[in-house]
C-alpha cells in the first residue's frame, strides 16, 4: 500500500476516535447536569418537608407538656378528692361515736338532762339590767325581790295598768304596792326555760296586758336572771305559790289570775293544784302553748327527734328526768283543777306540738265544763311564743275574764 494512503487512513481513524469521544464527553456532561438538575429539584422538594418537620418539632414537644400538665393535674386532683373524702369520713366517725356516746353520758349523768329542760344558764337577752325595766320600754314597772325561802331570794316585775303610767313616774315600791288593791285585776305570769322575766316576747305580752287594763308580775325562778339558788321543780313551784301568796296579801278584792307559758304551764298546774286543794283557787288559770307531762314533752321536742326511734329511748332520756325530780304532770293537776281554764295553743308550735295542747284539753274537759280551748291557725305563723301578737287575744281574755264559766 502507498505511504500516502496509509496516510490517510490513519487520518480518518484519528479523526473517528476523535468524533467518538467529543459525543461520549457531552453524554457525561448532559448525565451529570441531568443529576444536577435533579438532585436540585429533590432538594428544593424536600425543604418545605424538612421546614414542616422542624416547625413540627417544637408543637410535638408543647403536646407532650400539655400531656404531662394534665396527667399532673389529674393526679393533683385525685390526691385533693381523697384528701376530702378521708376528711369526711372521719367527720363522720366522729360524728357516730359522739352519737353513740349522748345517750350514755346522759344516762350516766342526770344533771345534764336537768340543765337541757330549764335551760336557766341562757340568758337572753344578754346584758340587760334587770334592775331597769324601763330600758326595754317598761316605764311604769317596779323591780323587787322576794324571799320564798331563807337562804333564796327571787326577782320580780310589777307592771302596772297603762292607764297609771303618768302617775307611776318617780313613785316607789310602796306606792305600787298599793295599787294591787286599786280596783284593777292581776295576772301573775309564769314564764318558760331559757332567758328571764326581761325576754323580749314577755316584755311584749306584758305591754298588751299592760293596755288592757291588767296589772302584770313576773318573776325568775330561783336559778334564773338575778334570782338565787338552782333550778327543781320544787323549788319553782316553791317560789310561785310564795309568789301568789305575796300578791294575795295586797290584791283587795281584786281577781288574780295565773298564766302560764311553755314550762311555766307546767308550773302553773302545780300551783293551781295545790292551791284549789287548800280551797283557795285562783280566779282563772291560762296556759299558753302547754303540754300535759314532761316524758311526752321530751318525746316530741325537735331536740329529740334524731334518738326518738333508737331501742331504749326512755331508759336512756326520759328516765333520768324522772330521777331528777322533774314530771310536771300537767294532765294529772288539771283533773284536780276546779277553776276556769283557758287553754291557747298555735297550730305551728314546733317546740310543744298542737296536738300536746289538744290532749290536755280533751283531759280537763272531761271533768269539768270550765275549760276553754282557743287554737291558733298555722297560717298566721304565731309557733311557740308569739301569740301574743294576735289581734283577738284581748277580746279573748276579755271575753273569758268576765264570763270564765261559758264554753266557746
Amino acid at each position: 500500500m502507498p505511504s500516502s494512503a496509509l496516510f490517510n487512513l490513519k487520518m480518518r481513524e484519528a479523526c473517528f476516535l476523535q468524533t467518538v469521544m467529543r459525543r461520549r464527553n457531552n453524554s457525561l456532561t448532559v448525565e451529570h447536569d441531568t443529576t444536577v438538575t435533579t438532585l436540585q429539584k429533590d432538594s428544593a422538594q424536600s425543604s418545605p418537608r424538612l421546614k414542616h418537620r422542624q416547625k413540627a418539632a417544637p408543637s410535638k414537644g408543647r403536646d407532650n407538656d400539655l400531656d404531662t400538665d394534665a396527667k399532673t393535674g389529674m393526679i393533683t386532683g385525685y390526691r385533693r378528692r381523697s384528701r376530702l373524702l378521708y376528711r369526711i369520713k372521719k367527720l363522720a366517725v366522729w360524728l357516730l361515736a359522739v352519737y353513740i356516746c349522748i345517750p350514755f353520758v346522759v344516762k350516766l349523768c342526770p344533771a345534764i338532762q336537768a340543765k337541757l329542760v330549764f335551760l336557766n344558764f341562757v340568758r337572753l337577752p344578754y346584758f340587760i339590767d334587770l334592775k331597769r325595766p324601763q330600758d326595754q320600754g317598761l316605764n311604769h314597772t317596779w323591780n323587787f325581790y322576794l324571799k320564798p325561802e331563807g337562804t333564796i331570794t327571787i326577782g320580780a316585775w310589777h307592771t302596772v295598768p297603762a292607764s297609771l303610767w303618768k302617775e307611776a313616774q318617780g313613785k316607789d315600791q310602796t306606792w305600787y304596792e298599793g295599787t294591787l288593791a286599786s280596783g284593777h285585776p292581776i295576772i301573775l305570769y309564769f314564764h318558760g326555760n331559757a332567758g328571764t322575766r326581761g325576754g323580749d316576747h314577755r316584755v311584749q305580752l306584758y305591754k298588751v296586758l299592760s293596755s288592757e287594763g291588767y296589772h302584770v308580775v313576773a318573776f325568775d325562778y330561783r336559778g334564773w336572771g338575778d334570782s338565787e339558788g338552782t333550778p327543781s321543780e320544787r323549788g319553782m313551784t316553791t317560789d310561785a305559790v310564795y309568789t301568789y301568796n305575796w300578791l294575795k296579801a295586797r290584791s283587795g278584792k281584786n281577781s288574780v289570775y295565773i298564766w302560764g307559758h311553755s314550762l311555766g304551764t307546767g308550773v302553773a298546774t302545780n300551783v293551781v293544784r295545790h292551791l284549789c286543794e287548800k280551797a283557795t283557787p285562783p280566779d282563772a288559770l291560762i296556759l299558753e302553748s302547754p303540754f300535759t307531762n314532761i316524758r311526752e314533752e321530751a318525746k316530741s321536742h325537735p331536740f329529740s327527734l334524731i334518738y326518738r326511734y333508737l331501742p331504749g329511748f326512755d331508759w336512756f332520756f326520759l328516765d333520768p328526768i324522772t330521777e331528777s325530780g322533774i314530771i310536771f304532770p300537767s294532765d294529772e293537776n288539771v283533773q284536780h283543777i276546779t277553776c276556769p281554764l283557758l287553754i291557747l295553743h298555735a297550730e305551728d308550735d314546733a317546740v310543744i306540738p298542737f296536738h300536746l295542747g289538744r290532749k290536755l284539753y280533751d283531759i280537763a274537759s272531761s271533768r269539768s265544763r270550765k275549760v276553754q280551748f282557743i287554737p291558733f291557725h298555722k297560717d298566721l305563723g304565731y309557733r311557740h311564743k308569739y301569740i301574743y301578737k294576735s289581734p283577738q287575744l284581748p277580746q279573748i281574755l276579755r271575753k273569758f275574764l268576765s264570763d270564765p264559766n261559758s264554753q266557746q
